[in-house]
């Protein structure tokens, strides 16, 4: 469920987290919804932020900002047994999400990747690390090492901070990959050739393209790689 905690020195996330307890105090918190109606409207906030903001009559402008107000008093008027919903809702789920999907500023709510729509996304380009990672078939990999990753059906190429994102990216993403092969990308020599990279949420990073001369296959046998498919091993065994 989604709570924010009582104790004003907490400012993890504005206060707000998932869970029985705050992450930082311990304290059980003040109750803001359920998780069920937590999932909910991050669905409806996805779908709007991200791909259609006519679904519920909102205005959006050129960079993706979206008033919450506005949008919770929309969906509201539309599903009534949302009728307690309320703008501050929205950026308690933004401030709650570990991916940092949403950027809140007032009450202005984006979504910070995953668009499929037309925008000009005024994001960050600073403080990109050094190296950055990307999930494949296996089978694409000789592919891709020698063209380049391309965007697909998405507005950017998404990147990953670390090697057990991209992992998860892949496994648990729009590709569904049983068992993904990681590309590192080298972004130093990226970014000094012209390359713009965007820092998006906490772990995605958004290219407009990337040529092969940057990607390098991670090992099959990396001890990071085998100790993830270890655990979806173990998580596919419980389940069967």
């Amino acid at each position: 469920m989604l709570r924010q905690c009582r104790e004003r020195s907490c400012k993890i996330n504005n206060g707000f987290f998932t869970g029985p307890n705050c992450h930082e105090c311990n304290e059980e918190g003040k109750f803001i919804m359920s998780d069920r109606e937590a999932n909910s409207l991050g669905r409806m906030l996805a779908l709007v932020l991200r791909h259609a903001p006519e679904k519920f009559n909102v205005e959006m402008d050129i960079n993706g900002w979206v008033n919450s107000r506005e949008l919770s008093e929309a969906i509201s008027k539309q599903r009534r047994h949302y009728h307690w919903l309320r703008g501050w809702h929205f950026s308690a789920i933004a401030n709650s999400d570990d991916k940092g999907r949403y950027q809140v500023e007032g009450d202005m709510i984006r979504a910070t990747y995953g668009h499929s729509i037309e925008l000009e996304l005024d994001l960050p380009t600073d403080q990109i690390p050094e190296a950055l990672y990307w999930p494949c078939e296996e089978e694409q990999v000789e592919t891709i090492t020698e063209l380049g990753i391309t965007t697909g059906d998405r507005k950017h190429i998404h990147l990953s901070r670390s090697i057990s994102n991209a992992m998860e990216a892949g496994y648990k993403g729009s590709s569904q990959i049983n068992r993904p092969a990681i590309l590192e990308i080298d972004t130093v020599r990226a970014i000094a050739d012209g390359h713009i990279i965007y820092r998006a949420g906490k772990t995605v990073f958004l290219v407009d393209e990337m040529p092969g001369e940057y990607l390098y296959r991670i090992e099959a046998d990396d001890p990071m790689i085998l100790e993830i498919i270890a655990q979806w091993e173990l998580e596919e065994q419980e389940e069967e």
